[in-house]
Formats: structure tokens, sequence, C-alpha cells
């Protein structure tokens, strides 16, 4: 098959993906290495995309869906940069920018919810839709949201995980994990701060415990408050969290029980799973390069 090659990386807090990838259905090659420090990890990512590039041919661009906060202004002195990041030793680290410097090429850069987002937005769930939107429940709690083919920024990218729930009245005494924050979204529903009150991950806990019905209380009142702001055509839940038996189904009655029948739509229609299951980061590195060309 001919056509571009493109270099596509999904870094993540755990571990980083690269792949050179030509179409969504056609996936070259990958591999993956543990997320440690900076220099071991990217560079090690660096010298695999240029061994797989003699391997395979030139490549046209390279995209990167980080893990973040991350500085997307190219304007900005810092842009490519891994910013104020609760992962010890990467704050302030350069990542964009370097790889850019490295091939010569192109880099499309931005956030792994953002990267995944797009690509579900353009190949998986949120196909069709005006306004889609992804969030991955697992290590943290981020959402990337797509408005008419294009990840939304502001000031600079969406913090979803950092909204503030109203508490559940069972653990009003709980005070979060949130480092910044204490009881945000991601410092009461993510995995880490599941295990900090209940010992073990929600999948391991009984179905009938009551970790199911807070964790869904906490995950419903989100999307009511995406549905309240953006009104999104799919709000697509992924992450290891959410592969937790009934959870999604929790989640959808629950927000159908806040909403009070105010917001359009089913929820078994607009609140779904991932269509591209464990490729999502990846061809959002995909979606990055290609539209970095454009």
């Amino acid at each position: 098959m001919s056509g571009p090659l493109y270099g596509c990386i999904e870094a993540g807090g755990t571990k980083f993906v690269a792949g050179i990838v030509a179409a969504p259905d056609d996936i070259r090659e990958t591999a993956r290495f543990d997320t440690v420090s900076p220099v071991e990890t990217i560079g090690d990512t660096v010298n695999w995309l240029l061994a797989a590039q003699a391997r395979h041919g030139a490549l046209s661009s390279i995209g990167i869906a980080s893990f973040g906060p991350l500085e997307l202004d190219r304007t900005a002195d810092n842009w490519g940069h891994i910013t104020d990041t609760t992962k010890p030793g990467w704050s302030n680290c350069d990542f964009g920018a370097l790889v850019e410097r490295e091939f010569g090429l192109p880099v499309g850069f931005d956030t792994d919810v953002n990267g995944a987002a797009l690509a579900e937005a353009r190949w998986g769930a949120g196909r069709g839709q005006n306004i889609s939107i992804y969030v991955t429940v697992g290590t943290g709690i981020g959402g990337g949201a797509i408005v008419d083919g294009k990840p939304l920024h502001g000031l600079t990218h969406p913090e979803m995980g950092h909204i503030r729930p109203q508490r559940h009245p069972a653990e009003a005494g709980f005070p979060g994990i949130c480092p910044f924050h204490g009881d945000c979204l991601e410092g009461l529903a993510s995995g880490p701060a599941i295990k900090a009150r209940w010992g073990v991950s929600l999948s391991e806990l009984p179905s009938d415990h009551e970790a199911h019905e807070i964790i869904a209380w906490y995950l419903a009142q989100m999307v009511v408050t995406l549905q309240s702001v953006m009104e999104p055509g799919r709000i697509i839940l992924g992450g290891g969290v959410m592969d937790t038996a009934g959870l999604i189904e929790r989640v959808r009655q629950t927000a159908f029980e806040l909403g009070k029948g105010y917001f359009k739509g089913y929820a078994e229609d607009i609140i779904v799973r991932p269509a591209l299951g464990d490729r999502a980061g990846l061809l959002g590195g995909l979606a990055l390069a290609q539209d970095v060309l454009r």
C-alpha cells in the first residue's frame, strides 16, 4: 500500500506507545515503553521511531497525544512542554519541540484525551456528531471535547477531571486525593481515589458495595454538567475504571435521574463506550499528525 506514513506517540503516565501508522486500519508497527524519566522514555521513543522510519520509509509528520498539562500555544517559548504535572520529574519537560528538532518534521501536539477524543470523533463512537466528548477515568480523569471536528482549546486545554461535584452524603469525611483541589472529580472518582478509601480497585469490590453507587454518582454529575454546558451528542467514557462491570449502566441511570428529563436524547445513546478500544490513544496521534499538515 502506498501513501503517507505517520509517526504516532501516545504518551501516558504509565506507558508510552509509539507507532508507524498509515491509516486507522493500517498500523505497521508499534512499541511500548514504561514511563520512567523524560530522558529515558522520550529518548527510547525517539530512537525507536528513527529506527522504524528506516525500516518502513520516510514519515510525513508526527503526532503526539500526551498526558499533561501541556503548553499548546505555538507562539509560546515553551510550546510543546509538559508543564506543572503531578508526575514526578516531568514538570517543565520539553517534549513536542524536542521531537520536532530531532526529526525536522511537523509535529502535532495535544493532550492524550484530546487526541483520543479526536480519533473517536473521526473514526469511532463520536462520528457524525457536531459535539462529542471523550473522558478517560483511570489513574487520573481527563476529558477532551471535539466541536465541529476540532479539539476545544481555550487559554489552555480543558481539565474536566477538576470540576467540583457535589459530595455524596455517604462520604462527607473523605478529603479527596487531588494535590491541587482535594475533592475535585479526579480526587474522588479516579482509580487511586477509589483505592485510597476502599483499598482495592472498583472492579474488585462486590457488586453490592456502596462504592459502585458513589462512583457512579460522581461520574453522572460530570455527565449532566457537560450536558448543561455543551449538550454533546456523545459522551464517550473510557479508561480502566470504566471497565468495571455495570458501571456505565449505573452512570446512565444516575445521570437520567439527576437530569430529570431536561436534556435531549436517551442516556444509552449519549453515554457510550469507546469504539476504538485501546487504539484510541495511538490513533489520536494519527489524527494530530494528519491535521498538522493541513
